[in-house]
């Protein structure tokens, strides 16, 4: 198939005409995707197979990777270069008069995931590919994305991310692999013979769900693992003829839709009751249908159930998929048979599970009535797995009731999805060293206490083939010019560059490339946005999900403090500026749509102000999704990591532009710290409270009304936001949210008690940005330190410390 141009050719031309029954030359730049993509898919397929008949063959340990998100970006360059046949493929398309380069634009970003939680599952699913080890993804198969972010008239609009509307090539569905999830009803317990309790599930509605498997290539070697996606459909189809007959075709088709609705949308709306309910159901219905293939397949080997534990590890990705632990109990007892004990000694030795927050919001909590309706059976077993738990602590704190009712997994009329994560687990990691000791020390101190062995940290990671080798070609050219290479295979080879400190030369061809790219992103920026920024300016960028930790809000208030500034004092000399914002904020949370707002309107203040745009611009990407984020991260000098201390469990945006050569201006928070550990004090900006001060900050003692009175640039700012003096087309009320937030409620996340600090890094930035080599040095030091964030770095320790896992590479 690829095995020469000619061949390629002929069955490109061959593909082509079978799968869409026209001429290349009637095709459109999608028909050619489509094509292409199917001939790469099969091109995978032996191999897909042979990876799959190795494992069952060979018996090997196999790890599932539960995650409600895969933000899997596009797959064909990645495809192309892993089968290394990139080239033969653009030379033999060129022939044909087509453009490569346009078929890989063309191609839609996958609409599985929204942020870091979804990126990070998804470099691992590639590095535990790329390093040949057992491991698949499960998660659903959204029709719809988040949703497709616009920006009018500076708000955020949400509209649908209809990603499949052309299908996607890479999925393959078998509905053979069906299984059926049950929802509500009751339950029925009966005693058998022998006097055991059994339990039988009654006038439940029954989901199909169907896999949709998609392959996972390794780099360079010959390992095909699988994300399996699950869709839900109707059992019966649920086509009310009838009523169809009498015209009432809403009715005719509404059983259908309800069902479907599981898997329409990722995070739907939670601001209304029903769709509380429905992410609810999102999540027992992927688990459900996860837990019940890989029992299947696991009989398939003809091996008895109690080895479970020593070949499977179920792992869970924050809090979303918790419900593993009753749903492996269910079968294992209701279906196979096993005794309570005995289950739960094969549950706790097969799950382990990732916390990503000590966010309140996030540590998934569900009322009682909710989660007993929907899932009777589930809600016995989680109720009984509290019951005994509570009794061991019991004997373990005799009259501590607080202690008890603090830990217990149901309390206070609410299921505690973190806390039947942990009791249900052999492991519990966090995602960076100092979110994990903020877990055992403050966030989950009780369970440290109780259970100290289970928990660990394993620093999030990023895959460098997409990060770095895709996404900034000419970056990994030059480094393999300077080290040759090895760093490809093993990133951690990075570490080889600091040799090149201070080479002059190797400075300049560094600049060259970043100016290449700031190039390209400020071609996007004035196509999208209509704004013309200049590439010799500082590239300031912050990228990530809209939230009033992370502080977007910091950003924007500083910019509009240089405006102030520059509209008092034109001729300030400082280093041109653009900087740069994107990400989406949840459609129903106000506060973040207004961080919005306040962004955009920013940006048309200052981009139309004939003096104060010559030293700032300001934009904001609309829609930010991997596509975006690849060509963000090879063009920005300057990575804004500004969180709250103690905030951030990791991130993982920081580690990409380490990757590409930006200087962090960051707070000491997740993985900030070991960032700076990497690359020392003077290649790093550092600024802000940190993690004690802010807890000791949050108990008592911070008054924002005095920062604003005694900061002249803070009273002048918000003073401007209350009073709409610089928004004269905004009514005034738009930025009240803001102001409360920051001064009637005493600015929860230390915005104003940060701001100093943060424009005197800024200062610090425009200082070293104008000695050319001190600033490509530290550029070069991030890049050299990035190794040790690679994802292959991180799988490696959770496939050896965590699930036991072996790196076998099938050979065709």
């Amino acid at each position: 198939m690829f095995e020469n141009k000619s061949e390629f050719k002929k069955n490109y031309k061959q593909r082509f005409m079978s799968l869409l029954s026209k001429s290349i030359g009637e095709a459109t730049t999608i028909d050619k995707y489509v094509a292409l993509a199917s001939l790469v898919r099969d091109a995978m397929s032996v191999k897909w197979v042979n990876t799959n008949t190795y494992y069952l063959k060979n018996s090997e340990r196999q790890v599932y990777y539960f995650s409600l998100e895969f933000l899997v970006g596009k797959f064909l360059a990645l495809n192309l270069q892993y089968l290394g046949v990139e080239d033969l493929c653009r030379e033999g398309l060129k022939e044909l008069d087509i453009s490569l380069d346009e078929i890989i634009a063309c191609e839609p970003d996958a609409g599985l995931g929204n942020g870091g939680l979804g990126r990070l599952a998804a470099c691992f699913l590639d590095s535990l590919a790329a390093q040949g080890y057992p491991g698949h993804g499960c998660g659903i198969r959204y029709k719809y994305g988040l949703f497709k972010q616009q920006i009018v008239d500076g708000y955020q609009v949400e509209l649908p991310d209809n990603w499949l509307r052309l299908s996607n090539p890479w999925e393959v569905r078998k509905p053979d692999k069906a299984v059926v999830v049950r929802f509500y009803g009751h339950v029925q317990t009966y005693f058998d013979e022998a006097g055991s309790a059994k339990f039988v599930h009654k006038d439940f509605t029954p989901v199909l769900a169907i896999p949709y498997d998609m392959p996972i290539l390794g780099a360079d070697n010959g390992t095909v693992n699988t994300l399996r996606l699950w869709s839900a459909e109707s059992v019966d189809g649920s086509f009310d003829f009838a009523s169809f007959s009498r015209g009432d075709y809403v009715n005719a088709v509404s059983k259908k839709y309800a069902v479907e609705a599981i898997s329409e949308v990722l995070y739907p709306d939670d601001s209304n009751y029903s769709n509380r309910v429905l992410r609810l159901k999102q999540q027992y219905f992927f688990v459900s249908a996860g837990v019940q293939s890989i029992i299947r397949h696991f009989k398939l080997k003809r091996m008895d159930l109690s080895m479970l534990p020593d070949l499977i590890a179920i792992h869970i990705n924050d809090t979303h998929p918790s419900l593993v632990v009753p749903e492996l109990m269910r079968i294992l007892i209701d279906d196979e048979g096993y005794g309570w004990d005995e289950a739960w000694n094969m549950t706790t030795r097969i799950v382990a599970y990732t916390n990503h927050t000590i966010m309140p919001e996030a540590l998934e909590k569900w009322p009682i009535e909710v989660f007993r309706e929907l899932m009777p059976r589930i809600y016995m077993i989680v109720e009984e797995i509290n019951r005994r738990f509570c009794h061991e602590l019991a004997e373990r704190y005799p009259g501590d009731d607080w202690r008890i009712r603090d830990m217990a997994i149901i309390a206070d009329d609410v299921v505690k999805m973190a806390h039947l994560a942990v009791v249900g687990s052999f492991s519990v990691n966090g995602v960076a060293a100092v979110h994990t000791e903020l877990l055992k020390h403050v966030v989950m101190k009780d369970f440290y206490d109780y259970y100290p062995a289970k928990f660990n940290n394993k620093t999030n990671g990023i895959t460098h083939r997409r990060w770095l080798i895709k996404a900034n070609p000419g970056l990994a050219a030059l480094v393999t010019e300077a080290i040759g290479s090895g760093w490809r295979k093993d990133p951690t080879e990075l570490k080889f560059l600091q040799k090149m400190r201070g080479d002059s030369a190797l400075y300049e061809k560094m600049a060259r490339v970043k100016r290449e790219n700031k190039e390209r992103l400020a071609r996007y920026i004035e196509e999208a946005n209509h704004v013309r920024v200049d590439p010799d300016s500082i590239f300031d960028a912050q990228v990530k999900r809209i939230h009033a930790y992370k502080r977007q809000l910091l950003n924007a208030l500083h910019i509009h403090y240089m405006y102030n500034r520059l509209t008092e004092q034109p001729d300030w000399d400082i280093v041109p500026r653009t900087f740069i914002f994107a990400g989406k904020a949840a459609p129903s949370y106000y506060f973040a749509k207004t961080v919005v707002k306040y962004i955009n309107e920013l940006a048309n203040l200052v981009n139309n102000d004939h003096v104060v745009r010559r030293k700032i611009r300001v934009v904001f990407l609309e829609n930010y999704n991997v596509g975006l984020a690849e060509l963000i991260f090879p063009a920005s000098d300057v990575s804004e990591q500004i969180s709250t201390a103690s905030k951030e469990a990791s991130g993982t945006g920081n580690m990409k532009f380490m990757m590409n050569g930006a200087v962090t201006l960051g707070t000491n928070d997740g993985a900030n710290i070991e960032i700076r550990q990497l690359v020392g004090d003077d290649n790093f900006i550092l600024f802000g409270l940190n993690v004690d001060e802010v807890l000791k900050l949050q108990v008592g003692g911070y008054n924002a009304g005095e920062v604003y009175r005694d900061d002249h640039r803070i009273s002048q700012v918000i003073n401007q936001l209350t009073y709409g003096d610089v928004f004269p087309t905004v009514p005034p009320e738009t930025f009240t949210s803001i102001s409360r937030a920051l001064l009637e409620y005493n600015d929860e996340f230390f915005v104003l008690k940060d701001f100093a600090g943060y424009a005197a890094a800024q200062q610090r930035i425009d200082s070293l940005y104008r000695q050319k080599d001190a600033w490509y040095g530290m550029a070069l030091e991030n890049i050299a330190m990035s190794g040790y964030f690679s994802s292959d770095n991180t799988i490696r320790q959770y496939a050896n410390e965590i699930w036991k896992i072996r790196s076998c590479e099938p050979r065709e």
